[in-house]
């Protein structure tokens, strides 16, 4: 073949492949909603060692295996994390609260995660420790509740029942449905 055959040949295929490239376009919109229909998620995120700062100080730490990003639902977007998390937040003065469950989602408009499988939430400096297999937590008012049984452990008592709230210290609690001994101030 001689070279302006060859040459021929190589303008063709470069302009049949720039022709693919342009024709095959997809906006971000039609991504997303084809993500959605399939119930896919836009993310997925490994090892997540996240510290949140605030002035410098940090007052929040998550970690998390696996985090997948579902914020692609126009009506309800979350994020969840299949493989469990961590939170630990740390208050001005030191204290700190440590939240773990094995399975989580986060909503993000309602501000109201789902905690399950295994959940430890622990206030170190009051030494209040809750175990249930469910927790909801809202955010917004710094709120747990669960209608699921719970062990409640306090200094100086072990509490099980069914149905529990608290604030998100742990320092001011309701109990549903009770059994254990409880130790009453006069």
């Amino acid at each position: 073949m001689t070279k302006s055959v060859v040459n021929k040949i190589k303008n063709i295929a470069i302009v049949i492949t720039i022709a693919m490239f342009f024709s095959c376009t997809n906006d971000a919109k039609e991504v997303r909603d084809f993500l959605a229909d399939k119930n896919l998620p836009i993310g997925v995120a490994h090892n997540i060692d996240l510290k949140h700062t605030d002035s410098g100080r940090i007052n929040v730490k998550m970690k998390a295996p696996v985090m997948l990003d579902f914020n692609n639902r126009a009506a309800h977007p979350y994020s969840e994390f299949p493989e469990g998390i961590k939170i630990t937040s740390i208050e001005k003065n030191g204290d700190s609260i440590t939240i773990e469950g094995g399975y989580a989602k986060s909503y993000k408009k309602t501000e109201i995660s789902e905690i399950r499988d295994n959940v430890i939430i622990y206030n170190y400096a009051q030494k209040n420790k809750l175990v249930t297999e469910q927790i909801y937590w809202d955010q917004k008012s710094h709120y747990y509740f669960t209608e699921k049984k719970f062990i409640f452990y306090t200094v100086s008592d072990t509490i099980k029942g069914t149905g529990f709230e608290a604030t998100e210290d742990l320092k001011t609690w309701w109990v549903k449905n009770q059994s254990g001994v409880i130790n009453l101030k006069e």
